[in-house]
């Protein structure tokens, strides 16, 4: 992400939106909101990726592949993944990748 950019800002298309049954449950359990965690993906924070995945992110951006975003919450890593194609987002426990 470039230094400034406004992270409030939607950066490429989403597609549809889905939540696996397993990151339903925890994110009920725990009393999370994934609508944030989706929202953070759209504008282009990346979360918990080391400097070489966020890169990739931001060649994904320009040469229409994959896009992929982590954030630990409450003890677990959760993964936000937009297909090349932009039709859908998938939110998801990392252990149902």
């Amino acid at each position: 992400m470039s230094p400034g950019m406004n992270l409030m800002e939607p950066r490429f298309t989403i597609g549809g939106t889905f939540a696996t049954a397993g990151v339903t449950a925890f994110a009920k359990r725990e009393e999370i909101d994934l609508a944030k965690y989706l929202w953070r993906h759209h504008c282009g924070d990346w979360g918990d990726l080391d400097a070489e995945d966020k890169a990739a992110n931001e060649t994904a951006l320009t040469n229409g592949s994959r896009i992929f975003s982590a954030y630990k919450i409450s003890g677990k890593k959760i993964y936000v993944i937009t297909e090349a194609d932009r039709s859908m987002t998938t939110v998801m426990l990392s252990n149902e990748y």
